[in-house]
C-alpha cells in the first residue's frame, strides 16, 4: 500500500469529484426530462437507455470516462489505479452535485476495468451486450442489473486469474455495486415470486 500523504489524500479527493460528475444529468439537458424523476430515477446509462440511445452513449462515455480519468492522473501501478478507480465509482455514487445521491457505479467501475485490464474487460462487455440482447427478447425484469452485474461477477473470475490480491480488491468492488443494487434485486424478486 502507498503511503498516505496530503498528496495522495488530495489526488483522492480530486478522483472522487471527477467521479461525482452527474453525466446521466448532463446528457438530458434539453429534453425537459429530470432524469432523477424518469424510469427508475437512476442517473445512469441504463435509465438514460430508456429514453435516447445516443444520449445514453454520451453518458456511457462520460461515466466510463471518470473511472479512467484519475488513474491516467494519478496512479502509478496497480494499487494506487485501484485506489483512484475506486474513489470515482464511490464519487459517482454519491455525487455532491446530487445532494450525496448518484447511480449505481458500473460504468464508472468498467472505465476502471478498462484502463487496469483491458483484455478482461472484451468477455464482460461481450456477456453484458449477450445478456441485454436475450433479457430484451425473453422480457426480463431488470435486464439491465442482471447483465451489468453477471459481467461484473465475470470480470472478478477473470481478475483471480491475473492476481488473488487485486481480485479481492474486485470482490470488494463487486460487493459495493451490488449493495447499490438492491432495489433491482427486490424487483426481480418480487417479479419471481408472483409467478
Amino acid at each position: 500500500m502507498p503511503e498516505f500523504t496530503p498528496t495522495l489524500a488530495l489526488q483522492i479527493a480530486v478522483s472522487f469529484f471527477l467521479g461525482s460528475i452527474p453525466f446521466a444529468v448532463i446528457a438530458m439537458w434539453g429534453t425537459g426530462i429530470d432524469i432523477l424523476k424518469y424510469g427508475s430515477g437512476n442517473p445512469g446509462f441504463n435509465n438514460v437507455l430508456r429514453y435516447s440511445k445516443w444520449r445514453s452513449i454520451f453518458c456511457l462515455i462520460g461515466d466510463a470516462g471518470k473511472g479512467v480519468l484519475p488513474m491516467v492522473l494519478f496512479a502509478t501501478n496497480e494499487v494506487t489505479g485501484w485506489i483512484f478507480g475506486m474513489a470515482a465509482v464511490i464519487g459517482h455514487c454519491f455525487s455532491p452535485f446530487l445532494k450525496f445521491n448518484g447511480g449505481k457505479g458500473i460504468a464508472t467501475s468498467a472505465g476502471v476495468m478498462l484502463y487496469l485490464y483491458p483484455k478482461a474487460l472484451l468477455p464482460c462487455v461481450a456477456l453484458y451486450i449477450l445478456l441485454r440482447f436475450v433479457g430484451g427478447k425473453l422480457k426480463w425484469t431488470e435486464r439491465g442489473t442482471i447483465a451489468s452485474l453477471s459481467a461484473s461477477v465475470l470480470f472478478v473470475v477473470l481478475l483471480f486469474l491475473h492476481s488473488t490480491q487485486m481480485a479481492l480488491l474486485g470482490v470488494l468492488l463487486l460487493a459495493f455495486v451490488a449493495w447499490r443494487h438492491k432495489k433491482n434485486f427486490q424487483t426481480i424478486a418480487a417479479g419471481a415470486g408472483s409467478h
